[in-house]
């Protein structure tokens, strides 16, 4: 059966959702987020994905005790994977040491792919591809990096999933690259989860069927109220 993460974004704090990645089109959902992952984990989500906006772009950790606060209030029910601004061997151990049961490394792991084998030892690494066109983003997508997302696939054989985003469709809830997805899925033997674009329980359903895709991660839909949790958790149990 293919999983659901529920999506928390962390900014200065509060819950946001940012369109295509822009720091300037923000919509914050509210100010507790400790709260949001306690209600996805009692509607029965097994994992939560946790994003530091603020330290995907600067590279400060300013919401690390707001990550510590979520892994330790779903404690014993579900677990967190968090991302942003993991950028050293240290930050794995300090989220490790927070209660986080997987970290997601995205530029410093395109930057320096044997990153990941290290930090690997310390915590299971999620590699995050987040990809305009095929071509992967970083620092907080403000910058390509010249890397193909078919190529980076290949980088990585420690890595315990991949989480592939296509920016041009994050937030927009105009429906998931499919296709991408499903390439990427053949790519490799590593599971991949889809995030970006899950705008209804249509979607759900379509990428249920997709080759190599485990996961999906959902934010902006459920913030809105396209769906719930324990509703696409049935869609994805059909």
């Amino acid at each position: 059966m293919i999983d659901l993460y529920p999506a928390i974004d962390l900014r200065d704090g509060k819950v946001v959702r940012l369109l295509q990645g822009d720091y300037d089109q923000q919509t914050t959902y509210g100010d507790d987020p400790v709260a949001v992952a306690r209600s996805f984990a009692e509607a029965g989500a097994r994992w939560i994905h946790v994003v530091d906006l603020d330290a995907a772009r600067s590279g400060s950790p300013v919401n690390r005790p707001v990550v510590a606060a979520i892994a330790s209030a779903v404690a014993g029910t579900a677990s967190v994977q968090t991302g942003g601004g993991v950028r050293t061997v240290g930050d794995a151990q300090s989220l490790a040491d927070a209660g986080v049961a997987r970290v997601v490394m995205g530029s410093a792991a395109v930057a320096d792919p044997s990153l990941v084998e290290a930090a690997s030892q310390v915590v299971p690494v999620a590699v995050g591809l987040d990809h305009r066109s095929g071509e992967v983003a970083v620092h907080g997508w403000t910058e390509g990096s010249g890397v193909q997302l078919a190529d980076a696939l290949g980088w990585f054989p420690t890595a315990a999933v991949f989480v592939i985003t296509d920016i041009a469709r994050d937030g927009m809830l105009g429906g998931p690259d499919i296709e991408g997805l499903a390439d990427a899925g053949r790519a490799t033997s590593i599971p991949v989860i889809a995030s970006g674009g899950v705008s209804s329980l249509a979607d759900i359903a379509a990428l249920r069927g997709v080759p190599g895709v485990s996961v999906v991660i959902t934010g902006k839909a459920l913030y809105e109220g396209r769906f719930t949790v324990e509703q696409a958790l049935a869609e994805l149990s059909r």
